[in-house]
């Protein structure tokens, strides 16, 4: 028998050391096919794998995923993800779901493995991006208005609704989250530049924020847009039509928008509306609508066309308040240029219908009142009318005026002369201005001086007249324009 020496001791014991150690359980680093976990309320389940061996595992063992800080650091205590049961994971490789925390935002977390009997850790994972999103869906700023004014050298406010006005779940619960401002460049890009819930903005744009996320960032939890204008002691603002410049009036009324101010007051074609004194107006009508705001310290306005017949027209004399003047020959033709489908025209004077009158043009032999209507029968149905005055251009007057008021309204319009100096008694009219300019001189006169507008370079200009009749008698005087 040989002797068991020292040596052959030594060996056994590095034997059975060796046998423990490859006996006891290795688990290998997490793998996940994930890149980022980007949770939110419906969606918060993710794998990780991570290979172990199998020989040494002991009855009681247990596996453990831990999560570290966002600087891939692993504190003690660890914050642990998922606990398996006893007996639970004795295949390798091991599979496991696990939700991120909600307090979770940060992009360089890592994971790790644990196992409990016998005791090991794994190496750390890669790192990864992660984040709980607790909106991520649309929310508002400034209650869902689209614009905003600003006085110049002052700032507009844009603050993040708390309640949202579009999902009823404002960001603002959530006190953890953060903020990018963004202003747009074009159509499809922005330029991210502040954060914070709310911003100042001293520079006319259009500007939206975002929740931000990090690399879990996205298009849906973002803003409605803001177009911020600055406005300055008589400059000009925006309005906006709801159902476009040119609509049909028989579909219903364009709501008008312009800017959030203080105060408001609208007019149409130059006219107050009674009671219109709200940021929008709603209206079926065409014409030229404007509106005067007021903001702390400074005041703005705009205006905006609108045409409800989705058809254009126009008539080849003066509407209201201008007056058209009956030619020497007695007649005066009018014709009405439109694009209206299948059109119908009527044709009234003083109120009443002009039997038989149908087309678009009509032979007025009469002084007064007139009004044209055009009718587009087929699409958008509606209808355009045009008021017009005629006035006798050869009234009798006794006297040869000395004022005239060439603003429009009808009265004192011309110069209106005694029938004796007019066209057909061959009388010359010589008209001068007070620098010995000749601005006038006829042997036809149709009391339509003047036909153009006056330069009115000084305060109520006067002229002077010569009038020379056939048998060579002449009148002189003075003409006085006044606005």
């Amino acid at each position: 028998m040989r002797n068991f020496t020292f040596t052959n001791f030594i060996v056994l014991i590095l034997l059975f050391v060796v046998g423990k150690a490859y006996a006891q359980p290795k688990i290998g680093k997490p793998s996940f096919e994930f890149t980022k976990t980007c949770a939110n309320p419906d969606f918060n389940t993710f794998e990780v794998k991570f290979d172990f061996t199998e020989s040494g595992l002991g009855a009681s063992n247990q596996f453990i995923i831990e999560l570290s800080d966002e600087a891939g650091n692993f504190s003690d205590p660890a914050v642990i993800l998922y606990t398996s049961s006893v007996g639970e994971i004795i295949t390798s490789p091991g599979i496991i779901n696990f939700s991120v925390p909600t307090t979770i935002a940060g992009e360089g977390f890592k994971l790790r493995v644990k196992g409990t009997d016998p005791v090991e850790t794994s190496v750390s994972s890669d790192a990864f991006p992660a984040y709980y999103k607790f909106v991520d869906t649309g929310f508002s700023i400034n209650n869902l208005e689209n614009t905003g004014v600003f006085c110049s050298g002052g700032s507009y406010l844009l603050t993040i609704d708390n309640p949202d006005l579009i999902n009823n779940n404002s960001p603002l619960q959530y006190p953890s989250l953060s903020y990018t401002w963004h202003r747009v460049t074009g159509p499809t890009t922005s330029d991210p530049f502040a954060s914070g819930a709310s911003l100042a903005v001293s520079d006319p744009g259009t500007y939206f924020v975002v929740i931000n996320y990090g690399s879990c960032t996205s298009e849906t939890a973002r803003s409605n847009k803001v177009t911020v204008s600055e406005a300055s002691a008589g400059g000009a603002s925006s309005i906006t039509s709801s159902l476009g410049d040119s609509f049909c009036a028989s579909v219903g009324l364009t709501t008008l928008s312009t800017v959030s101010a203080n105060s408001y007051q609208w007019f149409k074609d130059g006219n107050e509306i009674s009671g219109a004194t709200e940021q929008t107006y709603q209206t079926n009508e065409s014409g030229t609508f404007s509106v005067n705001i007021t903001l702390n310290g400074c005041s703005t306005s705009a205006s905006i066309t609108l045409d409800a017949n989705q058809f254009t027209s126009s008539i080849d004399v003066s509407e209201l308040p201008g007056v058209n003047l009956m030619p020497a020959s007695g007649t005066l033709d009018i014709n009405i240029t439109d694009t209206a489908n299948s059109p119908e025209y009527e044709w009234y004077l003083n109120d009443t219908l002009i039997t038989g009158e149908n087309s678009s043009s009509y032979e007025a032999t009469q002084i007064g009142n007139y009004k044209a209507v055009i009718y587009q029968t087929i699409g958008c149905i509606s209808s355009k009318e045009f008021l017009f005055v005629i006035n006798d251009a050869f009234p009798e007057v006794e006297k040869i005026p000395n004022l005239i008021s060439p603003n429009g309204d009808g009265q004192n319009d011309t110069w209106v002369i005694p029938q004796t100096f007019v066209s057909g008694t061959n009388a010359e009219v010589l008209i001068i201005s007070s620098r010995g300019e000749i601005v006038l001189q006829t042997n036809d006169y149709q009391n339509n001086w003047p036909e153009n507008e006056l330069d009115f370079k000084s305060v109520n200009p006067v002229y002077y007249y010569i009038i020379t009749t056939e048998d060579q008698k002449t009148r002189k005087g003075s003409i006085t324009v006044v606005k």
